[in-house]
C-alpha cells in the first residue's frame, strides 16, 4: 500500500467494489481513465462526431461507480473519460460520448446545474473536441524535421505540423500541432508539458491553439517562396492538379460511404505582384457537422484551367485526406 492508496480510501473501496459486481473495466492511461470505446457489446463503428459531452465542477471524490450509471441513465454510453490526479482523485472533470447526437443533447438537458451533492451543481455542456495546439518558444533555427521526428517520439496521433514565424517575435517561431481526435491532442498536450521536452536550447511551451490567434496565422503567412519566381515570371504549379478526377475520387468515396456530394465555395482574398492568387476554400458535406476549409496559393493560369478551378482541386485533396482518416 502507497500513500496515494490511502487518499479517498472509501471511495476507492467502493469503485473496486462497483467493478467487480458489475464486471466492467477501467484502463488508465496518461491522467484519463477510460470505460468503453467500445464499450462491451457495441456494434458497428464509432458515433458520428458531436456526440461528446464535457462535464465539469465534479467533486474530486466521486468515481465512475457514481458518475457513469448516472449518464448511462439517459442515453447509451459510447465512451466515459475521467481526468485524474496522480494521487487518484479526479481533476474535477471528464468528458462522457453518446451513441447519438439526441442522447448527448438529452445529457445535456438533464444533468446542466444538477445538484450532484447538495450544493455541487455539476455543469454538462457540448464538447468542444479541439484538436489543435500552440507551441511557442522554438527558435529561429528550429526545423521542420527536427520538430516533427521531437513530436512522433513522444506523442501519437499527429496528422501535421506547420511552421510561423511569431507575430510577435521576428526571431522566433510557432508550430501549430493538429491531431487525429480530440483525445490525441489532450494527452499530446500533457506529454509535452509534463515532459519538459527541448529542441536545442529551447523549450517547448504548449497551449491549445487560440481561434483568433489561428486566423491571424492564417492570414500572416508567407508567400510562395521567393524562389519560385524567376526573371520576373512565376511557372505553373509544379503537378498540375485535374479538377474532374480530383472530384471523381472525393465523390466515389461519398457514394461508397453514402454522404452527400460536396459543395464547394472559393474566395481569392490576396494577389502578389507576381500574379500569384491566394485563394480561402469551404467545402460543406451535406449531413455532416463542420465544413473543411483553409487557404492555398495558386499560380498564373498556364494550362487553360482556371484559379478558381485549381483552388477547388486542392479542396478536394484536403476534403479526401480528411475523409480518408476518419472513415
Amino acid at each position: 500500500q502507497t500513500w496515494t492508496d490511502r487518499v479517498n480510501e472509501a471511495g476507492k473501496m467502493a469503485l473496486r467494489a462497483w467493478q467487480k459486481e458489475t464486471g466492467i473495466e477501467l484502463v488508465q492511461i496518461n491522467g484519463q481513465r477510460h470505460y468503453g470505446g467500445p464499450p462491451p457489446g457495441w456494434v458497428g463503428g464509432p458515433p458520428p462526431a458531436g456526440t461528446e459531452v464535457y462535464i465539469a465542477r465534479l467533486p474530486q471524490d466521486i468515481y465512475e461507480d457514481t458518475l457513469i450509471p448516472l449518464f448511462a441513465s439517459v442515453g447509451v454510453l459510447y465512451e466515459f473519460r475521467l481526468m485524474m490526479t496522480f494521487t487518484g482523485m479526479n481533476r474535477g472533470f471528464a468528458y462522457a460520448r453518446y451513441a447519438s447526437r439526441q442522447d448527448a443533447r438529452s445529457a445535456i438537458a438533464t444533468f446542466h446545474r444538477f445538484q450532484l451533492r447538495h450544493g455541487c451543481a455539476i455543469v454538462v455542456c457540448w464538447s468542444t473536441q479541439k484538436r489543435e495546439l500552440l507551441v511557442r518558444g522554438l527558435g529561429a533555427s528550429v526545423s521542420q524535421q527536427e520538430l516533427e521526428a521531437t513530436l512522433q517520439r513522444v506523442t501519437e496521433g499527429i496528422y501535421s505540423v506547420t511552421l510561423h514565424t511569431s507575430p510577435s517575435q521576428k526571431q522566433a517561431r510557432l508550430a501549430v500541432l493538429k491531431y487525429k481526435s480530440h483525445q490525441a491532442a489532450a494527452l499530446a498536450k500533457k506529454a509535452l508539458m509534463e515532459g519538459n521536452v527541448s529542441l536545442g536550447e529551447a523549450k517547448m511551451r504548449v497551449e491549445w491553439l487560440d481561434p483568433q490567434l489561428k486566423q491571424k496565422l492564417q492570414l500572416c503567412e508567407e508567400e510562395p517562396p521567393s524562389s519560385w519566381v524567376q526573371g520576373g515570371e512565376s511557372p505553373a504549379v509544379p503537378l498540375p492538379l485535374s479538377l474532374q478526377n480530383v472530384l471523381h475520387c472525393l465523390n466515389t468515396l461519398c457514394w461508397k460511404h453514402h454522404l452527400r456530394t460536396p459543395l464547394f465555395v472559393t474566395k481569392c482574398v490576396q494577389v502578389n505582384p507576381n500574379g500569384w492568387q491566394r485563394f480561402w476554400y469551404q467545402v460543406t458535406i451535406p449531413g455532416s457537422h463542420v465544413p473543411i476549409s483553409g487557404f492555398t496559393w495558386i499560380s498564373p493560369d498556364r494550362q487553360g484551367q482556371s484559379e478558381h478551378e485549381k483552388a477547388k482541386a486542392v479542396a478536394a485533396l484536403h476534403v479526401l485526406r480528411v475523409l480518408a482518416e476518419s472513415l
